[in-house]
């Protein structure tokens, strides 16, 4: 099993990875390490308003206004990603993951936070795997490891994040990016 750990980085799903949650998607990794990893995926919008699970957040998460479906574990639970801008100690009701992301204890009033945030995503559910399991999926190719952008959270477009990652890549990654949905019809 490989030793290295990816946490702040992205798994985008390889074009042969299917399932509801999983298929194409970009899971930002929350934390990894010996005992196992912890994610949630970027790019799969639900239809429920914000409002309607967690009244008074609806005006601060970043559009679209609708929850995500962060994995397949604990959907009945959410989880707050949130960018704190510059070097500044954390927030009240916000703990510090890496870099300027964050969660934020969606118990705290709105306002407490609001102001102290660049961007806003709420999650149902995240991804999880055992102590060694996402090494395995890695190794059985399920799994591009490829480094984050600080907008790739918060993008305007879910739909198109793992097209969008792909195509940056700088070696022949990028042409995954055009892989049909369909593979009879290429």
């Amino acid at each position: 099993m490989s030793s290295t750990f990816h946490t702040g980085r992205l798994l985008v799903a390889t074009p042969s990875v299917e399932g509801e949650v999983f298929h194409r998607s970009v899971i930002l990794m929350l934390h990894h390490d010996e005992a196992g990893a912890q994610g949630v995926v970027l790019n799969k919008p639900l239809t429920a308003e914000v409002d309607s699970v967690l009244p008074g957040w609806q005006r601060v998460v970043t559009a679209p206004h609708v929850l995500f479906q962060g994995g397949p574990v604990s959907t009945s639970s959410a989880l707050g990603l949130v960018t704190v801008p510059g070097d500044v100690p954390e927030p009240l009701g916000v703990r510090r993951l890496f870099g300027s992301l964050g969660l934020v204890d969606l118990d705290v009033p709105t306002p407490v936070v609001a102001a102290e945030l660049a961007g806003m995503r709420i999650f149902a559910g995240y991804s999880g795997w055992e102590a060694g399991q996402l090494e395995g999926e890695i190794l059985r190719g399920d799994w591009y490891v490829v480094d984050a952008e600080g907008r790739d959270p918060f993008t305007a477009d879910p739909d198109g994040l793992w097209r969008t990652v792909l195509r940056r890549q700088r070696d022949s990654l990028a042409y995954v990016a055009n892989f049909p949905d369909d593979p009879t019809m290429n």
